[in-house]
């Protein structure tokens, strides 16, 4: 008998000075028994970053040529790929080029920091990709903040994050590792 998705329910109040979106943002996430607290934390975060009424969830972790995230256009064409975690370059590049933009939302600390490092110099190479890495410590202290029913609060500015909710703030400082082409 397989595992059944275990589903979270968040509120998301978004307030990103960068791109000027502000919005609530009613999430229903369905957490695979294989993916951890602080992934699926992650996950909210990368959404939060990225937040538009176009951008939905992917099927999941058991689907690997799927998005974390996404953004379709009306065609069906893909706009935006969101990988969270550590994914395969192969896969990168193959999301590459399918979607307009991709990101990759890394963390995990050190093993970001050598899958980083052995990627690099493939992953430099596609423009239209860009690598963001969360800080260990960051992505541990959102896993602390799960809860089957959650309200959130991100507030964005300059690339920081000040991720808040559950009683607790956290301030976020994604690194980026690289650019796409064209952005600062």
């Amino acid at each position: 008998m397989a595992l059944k998705s275990t589903v979270f329910k968040a509120e998301v109040q978004i307030a990103d000075m960068d791109r000027h979106h502000y919005g609530n943002h009613a999430l229903t996430i369905a957490r695979h028994p294989s993916e951890t607290d602080e992934r699926m934390m992650v996950r909210i975060v990368a959404f939060s970053l990225y937040a538009d009424e176009a951008l939905a969830f992917g099927r999941g972790l058991g689907e690997e040529d799927e998005p974390a995230l996404c953004i379709k256009d009306l065609t069906g064409a893909m706009r935006l790929w969101i990988h969270v975690g550590l994914p395969d370059e192969k896969l990168i590049r193959k999301s590459c080029g399918r979607a307009v933009d991709v990101v990759v939302v890394s963390y995990g600390g050190s093993a970001a920091d050598i899958w980083w490092e052995k990627n690099r110099s493939k992953l430099e190479r596609l423009g239209n990709l860009t690598v963001l890495n969360l800080a260990l410590p960051d992505s541990k202290a959102l896993a602390g903040m799960v809860k089957r029913s959650m309200i959130l609060q991100a507030t964005i500015q300059d690339g920081a994050v000040l991720f808040s909710g559950e009683g607790q703030a956290i301030d976020l400082h994604p690194q980026r590792f690289k650019a796409a082409a064209g952005v600062h």
